[in-house]
């Protein structure tokens, strides 16, 4: 089977790293993919917005299935295009994608479905998101409705910060459209767990737990990221606590979607926050997390074509997953200046010694070639993610590799997965 995969980042490298191993798979085709993806897949010229010459390319070439990556060629309807031509595509319609689009929609759904997650307000008029920030307890989390590459969450530590914060937002549209409206929502104390989980819109099938690490600097300081590093599996999601997400979380989410007639194919990706009380959701995603998959898909020992085909035609009720038992980290080497401005085009070097290595994988995310060098081309650079005996070995191992790894710049947090091996 041809296989088309849309984006250019870690998690599309990783995805057509691990859709490489398919028997099945006979060429895979990545739009615009990136310098890594090019040496396992064949590169189209072509954004992820062309909807009209991607299906025209998926159409001539006879493509099996399409593997959507980035949230926002959901949110700009891909799915709904494709499906219109007789195409087969993984991902949900632009519909269901406003899970993940607009933090109003989802907050609401959750409402509506009695799921846990942190009280709050939304507004779409910046005088009364300014009015209901008067008087109330502080750290507040205002967050953007739209999408905003994972940086459109601001902990405002006092009524003044969260005043500035709503104008910057919604009056100065720091984030673009993504700024329409914004959801402000209590604090919440506890540690973030991400959740990935297959739907095909009558059964889930849930994936092992990660880890993300979202802020740029050690300790979970300085501003939000897209993602520094992850590791799997993560103790903190214990056994209870997986069947109260699944009682309390997914089995309502199902339910919810059947209710209101919301046909959902594809990933969903629930971000949680454990704690005293409980999981709760801080946001729903609808697609692989960047860099969550890196790590689940290193420990994925199944056939991910099967997985995906599965959800699409609604067939994950058959479905039996196999895992690697070990333990995978993966440690972002990011731009100087991200999630600032930052320079492209800085050369990287010492990669080619982990190209035979069977437990070290380097994901690419803003690389490139130029003139035969490989070179920076985004904010977050690498991906490098190891597998281990355990969540000890799986690090020490994820940080070696990093430290052979060298472009002007560099930085990444040395505190990846710490939070793993406390007691």
């Amino acid at each position: 089977m041809k296989i088309l995969v849309i984006g250019s980042g870690g998690r599309e490298h990783a995805l057509v790293w691990k859709l490489r191993q398919s028997p099945r798979v006979t060429e895979i085709f990545c739009a615009p993919g990136n310098a890594g993806i090019a040496e396992l897949a064949t590169l189209l010229p072509l954004g992820i917005h062309e909807h009209e010459a991607l299906a025209k390319f998926a159409t001539e070439q006879g493509i099996g299935l399409t593997v959507v990556g980035p949230d926002d060629a959901l949110a700009a309807g891909i799915v709904d295009y494709f499906q219109a031509r007789g195409l087969r595509i993984f991902g949900p319609t632009q519909h269901a994608a406003q899970f993940e689009s607009s933090k109003i929609f989802a907050k609401e759904f959750m409402q509506r479905h009695g799921i846990p997650t942190a009280q709050s307000g939304h507004f779409t008029d910046s005088a009364e998101a300014r009015a209901f920030c008067t008087g109330k307890s502080y750290p507040l989390v205002i967050k953007a409705d739209g999408l905003a590459l994972g940086k459109g969450v601001i902990i405002a530590q006092s009524e003044a910060e969260a005043l500035e914060t709503i104008g910057r937002i919604m009056d100065d549209r720091e984030f673009g459209e993504a700024g329409r409206g914004v959801v402000i929502e209590e604090f919440l104390t506890g540690q973030e767990c991400s959740l990935h989980a297959l739907v095909d819109g009558k059964d889930f099938l849930l994936f092992p737990p990660a880890q993300d690490h979202k802020q740029i600097f050690d300790g979970d300081r300085g501003p939000n990221t897209g993602g520094m590093g992850t590791f799997s599996p993560a103790k903190l999601l214990t056994p209870a606590l997986r069947e109260q997400v699944i009682h309390e979380l997914m089995e309502p989410f199902m339910v919810g979607l059947a209710q209101e007639g919301i046909p959902f194919n594809g990933l969903l990706f629930p971000g949680l926050m454990v704690t005293a009380d409980g999981p709760k959701v801080l946001e729903f995603n609808c697609r692989f997390g960047d860099p969550e998959t890196q790590v689940l898909l290193t420990r994925l020992k199944s056939d991910l074509l099967d997985l995906l085909e599965a959800s699409v035609d609604g067939r994950l009720g058959q479905c039996q997953v196999e895992w690697d038992d070990r333990a995978a980290v993966c440690v972002v080497m990011a731009s100087a200046g991200y999630p600032g401005s930052y320079e492209k085009g800085v050369e990287i070097t010492g990669l080619e010694q982990f190209a035979d290595s069977p437990d070290v994988v380097v994901f690419h995310a803003g690389t490139r070639r130029v003139d035969g060098k490989l070179v920076t081309n985004g904010g977050r650079v690498l991906g490098v993610t190891a597998l281990g005996a355990d969540l000890r070995a799986a690090r020490d191992l994820a940080y070696t590799a990093v430290k052979k790894i060298h472009f002007a710049g560099a930085q990444y947090r040395t505190d990846i997965a710490v939070k793993g091996l406390a007691d």
